[in-house]
């Protein structure tokens, strides 16, 4: 049974997520401030932190950051629709997901499984020396790691695996659809800008190339392409 943290201020809707999550074969707890939220996440009990971003004491953001101070664990963020500011901000701080409120609980426990699929993936891992290589960067797949230009790069589940998926196709155009797909395991749904930030927190993290050309590009109404420095080509956003 995954262990379920859930940081929300509003009790009926937990009181309803704990009767559904728990049908799922999830174990949950439920807090209702960010101080407590912040300790519960930091305990090691959990699998999984379901975070709000209105709560009292602490807001989501500032709970996520100190989460992140200290930990790894998975972080979904429960954000108000529409908001992109908010959905910015929670994956800038290190969210592995969001979550527009009000939501569906089928969709809550889809994205739940999803993440939790990634992180055993990223957790158990061995060591194989199955490396791929483009340019200064070299990820070793099975070891869920990755260097640029010898240095280890601080990445997250979703942008290790989004890096992988990039790099596998250095020179050609993949789509968000396919994106999505592969990286988050899931369909990509009308007005989700996840992929869209993941890639440009990892173009953040890698820099442009020592002669400064870009290495992920956007193809307008295509999707992204790693380029490979002798093949720049195709109109960008």
């Amino acid at each position: 049974m995954s262990r379920l943290l859930v940081v929300d201020d509003d009790v009926e809707l937990c009181g309803l997520l704990e009767e559904y999550l728990r049908a799922e074969a999830f174990t949950l707890e439920c807090v209702h401030d960010g101080g407590t939220g912040t300790t519960r996440a930091l305990s090691g009990e959990h699998d999984l932190v379901i975070l709000d971003v209105m709560l009292p004491v602490l807001n989501g953001f500032e709970v996520l950051r100190r989460i992140r101070a200290g930990s790894n664990i998975p972080v979904l963020m429960l954000t108000a629709r529409g908001d992109e500011v908010d959905r910015i901000a929670g994956f800038a701080a290190g969210a592995d997901d969001y979550l527009p409120k009000p939501f569906n609980p089928r969709e809550l426990v889809a994205r739940v499984r999803a993440i939790l699929r990634r992180q055993l993936a990223h957790d158990s891992v061995i060591p194989s020396g199955d490396i791929l290589t483009e340019d200064d960067i070299a990820i070793d797949v099975s070891g869920r790691s990755a260097r640029l230009s010898g240095h280890d790069l601080a990445l997250t589940a979703v942008e290790f695996d989004l890096l992988v998926e990039l790099v596998r196709a250095a020179g050609t155009v993949i789509s968000r659809e396919q994106l999505t797909r592969k990286v988050l395991d899931r369909e990509l749904s009308p007005f989700d800008r996840s992929i869209d930030m993941h890639v440009s927190h990892l173009r953040r993290k890698l820099g442009p190339r020592a002669e400064g050309s870009e290495r992920i590009r956007t193809i307008r109404a295509a999707g992204y392409v790693y380029t490979r420095a002798s093949r720049l080509a195709g109109p960008t956003d």
